[in-house]
């Protein structure tokens, strides 16, 4: 049915937004890798990780990790299933400990206003490591969803770094407001996927130490090298990825 209040010399619509498009009026769809790394830049300012704040190395990594509080929440569920196991031996106890302490923290958060999904994360996880020991009855099927977390987020970083997307690049693109522009750039696309690269190798390094000793059953050790391989590695390969990035960017204006 033709609009009476347009002259029928005017171009369909979608004729007319065709050539707007063309022309810049309409802004273009974005491409699944600018939402991606919309939402993996939006993240990480969240997470404390923003380029235009003056701030020391020191105090972008202890804000990222949560201060006392995120050590004590990476920290405690873990080291207090691991000591009550291996000196009780009672694994429905060790798994009830931790998750309570989990519960402890989520109380805490939530009391100080904080978002109930960062609430209660923790609290998830630590009933979702519980799920699987409780069903099998083996305390080292407490580290299960670990594993799998390194596979994913390993496989994820090395198979980005391959295909030339690595995912440090598209993190850092968006945080300091040049979306994916750096790949027209070799240093910079050559630096990301090597940083890329070496998030993977955190990520398997942990699989790798840690699975003889889930196979052998060695519950202690195997918690110890967790926590080893944990928050201590992360903090310093976090800092190592910050102050490369912004040696890179040191010139931008």
């Amino acid at each position: 049915m033709t609009d009476p209040g347009r002259d029928s010399s005017d171009p369909p619509a979608s004729s007319r937004d065709a050539e707007e498009a063309a022309a810049g009026l309409t802004p273009p769809e974005p491409s699944a890798a600018e939402m991606i790394g919309t939402a993996l830049g939006s993240a990480a300012r969240r997470a404390g990780i923003d380029p235009d704040t003056e701030q020391t190395t020191g105090h972008m990594v202890w804000q990222v990790i949560g201060g006392w509080r995120g050590v004590m929440e990476s920290v405690l569920p873990l080291l207090i299933f691991v000591v009550t196991y291996t000196t009780t031996q009672q694994l429905l106890l060790a798994l009830g400990l931790s998750v309570g302490i989990a519960a402890v923290f989520a109380i805490v958060r939530l009391a100080m206003k904080s978002p109930p999904v960062a609430a209660f994360s923790g609290l998830i996880a630590a009933v979702i490591a519980a799920g699987l020991p409780l069903f099998t009855g083996r305390a080292e099927d407490q580290f299960v969803i670990g594993f799998i977390t390194n596979i994913v987020y390993g496989l994820a970083f090395l198979v980005s770094a391959l295909v030339r997307w690595p995912i440090i690049g598209i993190i850092v693109g968006f945080l300091v407001g040049e979306g994916v522009a750096w790949r027209q750039d070799a240093r910079k696309r050559r630096t990301f996927a090597w940083l890329s690269a070496a998030w993977a190798g955190l990520f398997l390094l942990r699989l790798g130490f840690q699975l003889p000793f889930y196979f052998e059953g060695d519950v202690a050790t195997l918690g110890t090298v967790k926590l080893i391989m944990g928050l201590p590695l992360f903090a310093a390969l976090l800092a190592t990825t910050w102050l490369v990035t912004r040696r890179l960017y040191v010139d931008r204006g």
